[in-house]
């Protein structure tokens, strides 16, 4: 089982890589057409009814989850092939970096349209409030976070809980990045959506934010100052999470980032993460080009982890046959814990 998980996460990886988000029928898009249909139905301000929004949607997609996990019990090709199109479908890595690389093109021309154009395709901040600058810092800070979100942490889900973990975090994040805002709409409906967002992300950013520490030389960035401007400055970002990965790209890089943020429900005055200067389109590319390595790392790391904590399932005849011992019940099985909108806040 661990072997055939390991070689779906890497499939999943290199379809992302050489065909980038599905043109048509993307299934977190579809997603996020049900959840837009379930908040019409059943929105109200109050923090129960959407833990049950949440929680509904949530468990619903980890249902299915679970029957793709059940249906390749035994049978590697079934589950390498469900892995594979599961990790597909929840990986953002390759229309992140082509973001990225399409705004670094038009800020490095000085084009001031193009790049508000392009800004909401990487995140949900005002692009008619930004001049050049910010939004070279609000895209740097957006590609450092959703390297984690998009990235790091879904490919640990998978190798820890395959398929379900898999489209279960898709979804928590999404309805994150949907309904979990600070806005008077949101704020008592969109808590629960936000709180199993950073309770999903804990691990995973932390584990982004040391990828990008120990990537940092291969792309002329500073392990060192990564390392130093993380331990020093994430955890004075109001995320429990975002904080984590944009402090370590920030130290990397060698720039300065956070300060006032304008988002469409208000602003917010961010603490200043690093002691360089403001970021520029070269230091956009230069993170673009870390956030791939970082991705690449995390598969690597994330294939291992399933290759080597994932039990192969026994029949319960073979489990008999093994240990004179053993009754029928005591057979293996696996252990399992449990984009459209991939915009950061």
């Amino acid at each position: 089982m661990g072997a055939a998980r390991a070689v779906g996460l890497l499939l999943g990886v290199a379809a992302d890589a050489a065909f980038g988000d599905p043109r048509r029928h993307h299934p977190v898009a579809a997603f996020g057409r049900l959840a837009v249909t379930a908040e019409r139905a059943c929105y109200a301000e109050h923090r129960l009814v959407g833990l049950v929004y949440t929680a509904g949607l949530v468990g619903a997609v980890a249902a299915v989850g679970g029957l793709v996990e059940r249906a390749g019990r035994g049978r590697a090709p079934v589950q390498v092939a469900g892995t594979a199109l599961a990790t597909w479908a929840v990986l953002g890595g390759a229309s992140l970096a082509d973001e990225g690389a399409a705004m670094a093109r038009a800020l490095d021309a000085g084009d001031l349209e193009a790049a508000r154009i392009r800004l909401p395709h990487l995140c949900g901040r005002d692009p008619a409030t930004l001049d050049l600058a910010g939004m070279a810092r609000a895209s740097v800070e957006s590609v450092a976070e959703n390297t984690s979100d998009a990235v790091v942490a879904p490919l640990l889900w998978g190798a820890v809980a395959g398929v379900p973990g898999l489209l279960a975090y898709r979804a928590v994040n999404t309805l994150d990045a949907m309904v979990g805002y600070r806005s008077p709409r949101y704020r008592r409906f969109g808590w629960a959506a936000a709180r199993m967002d950073d309770l999903a992300n804990l691990l995973p950013s932390r584990a982004a934010a040391l990828l990008t520490t120990l990537c940092a030389p291969l792309v002329g960035g500073s392990a060192r100052g990564a390392w130093q401007t993380w331990r020093r400055d994430a955890a004075a970002h109001p995320s429990p999470n975002a904080g984590q990965v944009e402090a370590a790209f920030a130290g990397a890089l060698e720039i300065r980032l956070g300060g006032r943020t304008i988002y469409p429900h208000g602003t917010e005055q961010r603490p200043v993460l690093g002691h360089g200067r403001p970021p520029d389109a070269g230091d956009l590319t230069r993170g673009v080009e870390l956030s791939r390595v970082v991705g690449l790392a995390a598969a690597a790391l994330c294939a291992t982890l399933a290759a080597v904590t994932q039990r192969p399932y026994r029949s319960a005849s073979s489990a008999i046959g093994g240990s004179c011992g053993s009754s029928a019940s005591g057979s293996h099985s696996p252990r399992r814990p449990s984009v459209a909108s991939r915009h950061a806040k």
